[in-house]
Protein backbone atom coordinates (compact mmCIF):
# COMPACT_ATOMS: atom_id res chain seq x y z
CA UNK A 1 0.00 0.00 0.00
CA UNK A 2 1.30 3.43 -1.20
CA UNK A 3 1.20 6.21 0.63
CA UNK A 4 0.88 9.80 -0.69
CA UNK A 5 1.99 13.08 0.58
CA UNK A 6 -1.53 15.06 0.78
CA UNK A 7 -0.75 18.82 0.21
CA UNK A 8 -3.10 21.56 2.03
CA UNK A 9 -3.74 24.99 1.28
CA UNK A 10 -4.64 26.32 5.05
CA UNK A 11 -7.39 28.44 4.73
CA UNK A 12 -6.67 32.33 5.78
CA UNK A 13 -7.31 35.02 4.44
CA UNK A 14 -3.76 35.94 3.05
CA UNK A 15 -4.01 32.40 1.02
CA UNK A 16 -7.92 32.65 0.04
CA UNK A 17 -6.41 36.42 -1.37
CA UNK A 18 -3.66 35.29 -2.74
CA UNK A 19 -5.43 32.74 -5.03
CA UNK A 20 -8.16 34.91 -6.43
CA UNK A 21 -4.84 37.11 -7.51
CA UNK A 22 -3.64 34.16 -9.21
CA UNK A 23 -6.40 33.57 -11.05
CA UNK A 24 -7.14 37.03 -11.85
CA UNK A 25 -3.27 36.80 -13.42
CA UNK A 26 -4.33 33.45 -15.26
CA UNK A 27 -7.55 34.66 -16.92
CA UNK A 28 -5.32 35.14 -20.08
CA UNK A 29 -3.22 32.09 -19.54
CA UNK A 30 -0.33 34.09 -19.12
CA UNK A 31 1.90 35.56 -16.28
CA UNK A 32 3.62 38.96 -17.00
CA UNK A 33 6.46 39.59 -15.80
CA UNK A 34 4.57 42.64 -14.69
CA UNK A 35 2.08 40.47 -13.01
CA UNK A 36 4.78 38.38 -11.51
CA UNK A 37 6.25 40.81 -9.53
CA UNK A 38 2.83 42.03 -8.07
CA UNK A 39 2.65 38.61 -6.72
CA UNK A 40 5.92 38.24 -5.42
CA UNK A 41 5.41 41.52 -3.85
CA UNK A 42 1.47 40.48 -2.16
CA UNK A 43 3.26 36.79 -1.02
CA UNK A 44 6.12 38.17 0.93
CA UNK A 45 3.42 41.31 1.88
CA UNK A 46 1.08 38.82 2.74
CA UNK A 47 2.95 36.03 4.57
CA UNK A 48 2.09 33.71 1.79
CA UNK A 49 4.61 30.74 2.11
CA UNK A 50 6.82 29.83 -1.22
CA UNK A 51 5.04 26.11 -0.70
CA UNK A 52 2.00 27.68 -1.06
CA UNK A 53 2.48 30.64 -3.36
CA UNK A 54 3.39 27.07 -5.94
CA UNK A 55 0.11 25.21 -4.78
CA UNK A 56 -1.78 28.30 -5.49
CA UNK A 57 -0.58 28.20 -9.16
CA UNK A 58 -1.18 24.44 -9.86
CA UNK A 59 -5.05 25.33 -8.62
CA UNK A 60 -5.52 27.89 -10.67
CA UNK A 61 -4.21 25.65 -13.59
CA UNK A 62 -6.60 23.47 -12.93
CA UNK A 63 -3.90 20.94 -11.76
CA UNK A 64 -5.19 21.11 -8.37
CA UNK A 65 -9.05 21.54 -6.73
CA UNK A 66 -9.75 24.39 -4.96
CA UNK A 67 -10.42 23.94 -1.35
CA UNK A 68 -11.90 27.42 -0.85
CA UNK A 69 -15.63 27.76 -1.16
CA UNK A 70 -15.41 31.32 -2.30
CA UNK A 71 -19.43 32.07 -1.02
CA UNK A 72 -17.83 32.71 2.16
CA UNK A 73 -16.47 36.32 3.05
CA UNK A 74 -12.62 36.53 4.45
CA UNK A 75 -11.49 39.71 6.85
CA UNK A 76 -8.26 41.57 5.19
CA UNK A 77 -9.33 44.91 7.38
CA UNK A 78 -5.80 44.94 8.82
CA UNK A 79 -2.68 45.92 6.04
CA UNK A 80 -5.10 46.58 3.57
CA UNK A 81 -4.07 49.48 2.47
CA UNK A 82 -0.45 48.70 3.18
CA UNK A 83 -1.14 45.87 0.59
CA UNK A 84 -2.19 47.23 -1.93
CA UNK A 85 0.27 50.32 -1.70
CA UNK A 86 3.00 47.50 -2.19
CA UNK A 87 1.28 45.83 -5.21
CA UNK A 88 0.86 49.47 -6.82
CA UNK A 89 4.44 50.43 -6.21
CA UNK A 90 5.31 47.06 -7.96
CA UNK A 91 2.83 47.85 -10.64
CA UNK A 92 4.32 51.51 -10.57
CA UNK A 93 7.90 50.26 -10.92
CA UNK A 94 8.75 50.94 -14.61
CA UNK A 95 5.88 53.89 -14.27
CA UNK A 96 3.80 52.48 -16.53
CA UNK A 97 0.33 50.38 -15.52
CA UNK A 98 -0.34 47.55 -18.14
CA UNK A 99 -4.10 46.30 -18.90
CA UNK A 100 -2.79 43.16 -16.94
CA UNK A 101 -1.35 45.05 -14.20
CA UNK A 102 -4.80 47.36 -13.88
CA UNK A 103 -6.79 43.69 -13.73
CA UNK A 104 -5.01 42.67 -10.46
CA UNK A 105 -4.87 45.71 -8.85
CA UNK A 106 -8.96 46.51 -9.80
CA UNK A 107 -9.44 42.40 -8.25
CA UNK A 108 -7.07 43.22 -5.51
CA UNK A 109 -8.57 46.56 -4.54
CA UNK A 110 -12.55 45.62 -4.70
CA UNK A 111 -11.30 42.19 -2.45
CA UNK A 112 -9.56 44.56 0.35
CA UNK A 113 -12.45 47.67 0.04
CA UNK A 114 -10.22 50.52 -0.68
CA UNK A 115 -12.23 52.79 -2.75
CA UNK A 116 -11.16 54.62 -5.94
CA UNK A 117 -10.40 58.37 -4.20
CA UNK A 118 -8.52 55.70 -1.42
CA UNK A 119 -6.64 54.57 -4.56
CA UNK A 120 -5.47 57.61 -6.13
CA UNK A 121 -4.04 59.05 -2.47
CA UNK A 122 -2.26 55.69 -2.23
CA UNK A 123 -1.16 56.56 -6.13
CA UNK A 124 0.07 60.08 -5.15
CA UNK A 125 2.11 59.39 -2.18
CA UNK A 126 3.98 56.95 -4.31
CA UNK A 127 4.45 59.08 -7.04
CA UNK A 128 5.73 61.79 -4.13
CA UNK A 129 8.56 59.26 -3.18
CA UNK A 130 11.55 59.84 -5.70
CA UNK A 131 12.16 56.80 -7.98
CA UNK A 132 15.68 56.70 -7.04
CA UNK A 133 16.84 57.73 -4.00
CA UNK A 134 19.77 59.11 -2.95
CA UNK A 135 21.67 55.69 -2.82
CA UNK A 136 20.49 54.55 -6.60
CA UNK A 137 18.30 52.52 -5.04
CA UNK A 138 14.65 52.07 -7.03
CA UNK A 139 10.98 52.59 -5.25
CA UNK A 140 10.94 48.48 -5.71
CA UNK A 141 14.09 47.53 -4.18
CA UNK A 142 13.22 49.63 -0.92
CA UNK A 143 10.27 48.11 -0.73
CA UNK A 144 11.82 44.32 -1.00
CA UNK A 145 14.26 45.48 1.46
CA UNK A 146 11.94 46.72 4.02
CA UNK A 147 9.67 43.43 3.33
CA UNK A 148 12.62 41.78 4.70
CA UNK A 149 13.78 43.62 7.20
CA UNK A 150 10.34 44.22 8.41
CA UNK A 151 7.89 41.91 7.51
CA UNK A 152 4.36 42.85 8.02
Amino acid sequence: MALYATIMLDDTPANRLYLQLVETALEDSIVTDDEAAILRILASTLGVLPSDTAYCLSIARGEESNPFDYDRDFDMEMGAVSTYQSALIAALDDEIITEDEWALLDHLRRMLSIQPDQHAMIEEAIHAMAEVDEQGQRRIERLQRFLTVCPL
